[in-house]
């Protein structure tokens, strides 16, 4: 199988919430299937229902994060340095519009766009990987061609 790229933060991110889920959530859901389990016929039983359609998500999250935290390849940028690589914090200007943005690129479990934190899948952490401050990107994007200029390469 293939390592999935990931950073400290990101790993201890959904190690917690692995945590949450097999000490908290778990035995929650447990205890509201035993709790409608009480309250007779299952067949007729939504909250019997309900409980359970929960807890097979909560398992089924449970899976898939033993699954990716097995595969973790965890990577620190603090210890990383020069061009853009997985783990950079890049600071961009929009050639277009002079907005600047700043994002981290971080595996595909832990991106979060809201939070700066880009995929490295992305079509724009593509096109930045391998580049160095002062260049010039232009990322094909959903809502056509963007072109942003390169301000700043951190790795912290």
């Amino acid at each position: 199988m293939e390592k999935i790229p990931m950073t400290p933060s990101g790993f201890a991110a959904l190690e917690a919430e692995l945590k949450k889920l097999k000490t908290e959530e778990r035995p929650a859901i447990i205890s509201a299937i035993s709790e409608a389990r009480e309250h007779g016929d299952l067949s007729e039983n939504a909250e019997y229902h309900s409980a359970r359609e929960k807890q097979s998500f909560i398992e089924g999250r449970i899976k898939e994060l033993e699954g990716v935290l097995s595969l973790a390849d965890v990577i620190d940028p603090r210890k990383l340095s020069g061009a853009i690589k997985f783990g950079a914090r890049v600071t961009l200007v929009d050639e277009d519009t002079d907005e600047e943005k700043t994002w981290q690129i971080v595996g595909e479990h832990e991106a979060n766009i809201e939070a700066g934190l880009l995929n490295i899948k992305s079509p724009i952490a593509r096109a930045l990987i391998g580049k160095d401050e002062g260049d010039s990107v232009e990322v094909r994007t959903p809502g056509g061609l963007r072109s942003y200029e390169i301000l700043s390469i951190q790795y912290s």
